[in-house]
């Protein structure tokens, strides 16, 4: 026997000896998943390479200016770019992953819907782009749809910045409004008696209901916006605030009663603290809704904005460009979310450990 199939044989004994199963803390096992990760990828830029192109898609050169030197490249050259920075991406993510418990079981958990991701790419390429057999133009490849950044780049970028001002602006208020409606309504009787009723009959209202109101009497279309994002959000966040406020037991009161806290500290230091699960579970569900507000507002009368895109794209049939901002708008929303969540995380870390997940 060799000398590598003897050293071989004596790594297996010791693995069944220490009890090494065959799973994400297993380094051989760990390698494969990352390369499982990356290959549906490598799948997808071999099919936008070798795959002939049979139906007839004209494939533009576009110049673009980078750092003063002039790039000349086509929507596949640009497509298969993303697809190498995605795979880039998940392979650093796996070599991060790699002296770390948690995230290589995670890591590993993923492999298997990231590979689907860039199979179904590779799907869709053939069958948007290649050979176009799904209903054209409304369901153009995926090199075609990155084609929309050649083509359109700045003004989609004018156009998302227009939309994360004017959701930050309304979001961020209603947060505000939110929150201190809940604490006022949820800790004082008085004020639950006169505003909570008010907040049950036009909550259920839709946001974009009242656009006609504010298109009449605010100022401009922004400002109109901003109030029926606010709406949106106010109405989740301070129910869900109030009901956490009321449901504080009375026994974390009256033991800070006993350590000498006043009113004053009882809200800040125990009705909010018991609140704050409600609280976020308020913020992380009026967060979707703000976001299908903010499009539909833009829909209907902003003069910027990834909705006011998408209708002019309309127009012209240009649905490659639709789902170019369809696609901006799912990685903003998730963006939020992961934002949301790391802040929520940070906040009810006492939680670890208590709570199921």
């Amino acid at each position: 026997m060799s000398t590598a199939a003897v050293k071989l044989s004596v790594a297996v004994n010791a693995d069944s000896k220490t009890g090494t199963a065959w799973n994400y803390k297993n380094n051989a096992y760990f390698l494969l998943k990352m390369l499982f990760t990356v290959s549906g990828f490598i799948i997808a830029i071999g099919v936008n390479i070798l795959f002939p192109q049979k139906a007839a898609v004209e494939i533009k050169q576009y110049v673009l200016s980078l750092l003063g030197v002039d790039i000349s490249l086509t929507m596949n050259d640009a497509y298969i770019f993303l697809l190498v920075v995605l795979a880039s991406i998940y392979a650093a993510a796996g070599v991060r992953s790699w002296g770390d418990k948690d995230r290589r079981k995670k890591y590993s958990k993923n492999a298997a819907f990231r590979f689907a991701v860039g199979a179904a790419l590779a799907l869709w390429d053939i069958g948007g782009t290649k050979l176009q057999f799904f209903a054209q133009p409304f369901f153009p490849g995926p090199a075609q749809v990155v084609e929309a950044y050649l083509s359109d780049g700045s003004y989609v970028l004018q156009n998302t910045l227009y939309s994360l001002r004017l959701y930050a602006a309304g979001f961020s208020c209603g947060v505000l409004l939110g929150v201190g409606t809940g604490i006022l309504i949820g800790w004082f009787p008085k004020v639950y008696y006169w505003v909570f009723p008010v907040l049950k009959i036009t909550g259920v209202v839709p946001a974009v209901a009242w656009m006609p109101f504010a298109l009449t009497l605010l100022p401009n279309s922004f400002t109109a916006a901003v109030f029926l994002i606010v709406i949106c959000a106010w109405f989740q966040i301070a129910f869900l605030t109030a009901q956490g406020i009321q449901s504080t037991p009375k026994q974390s009161y009256e033991a800070a009663r006993i350590l000498g806290s006043n009113s004053a500290d009882l809200i800040l230091h125990v009705a909010i603290p018991h609140a704050m699960p409600d609280i976020f579970t308020g913020i992380t569900s009026a967060n979707a809704m703000a976001f299908t507000t903010l499009v539909m507002s833009e829909m209907l009368g902003q003069p910027g904005g990834l909705g006011y895109y998408i209708n002019q794209s309309k127009v012209w049939s240009a649905y490659y460009k639709v789902l170019a901002a369809i696609v901006i708008m799912a990685v903003l929303f998730s963006l939020i979310n992961h934002i949301i969540g790391r802040i929520q995380k940070h906040t009810l870390r006492w939680q670890e450990g208590v709570v199921k997940k």
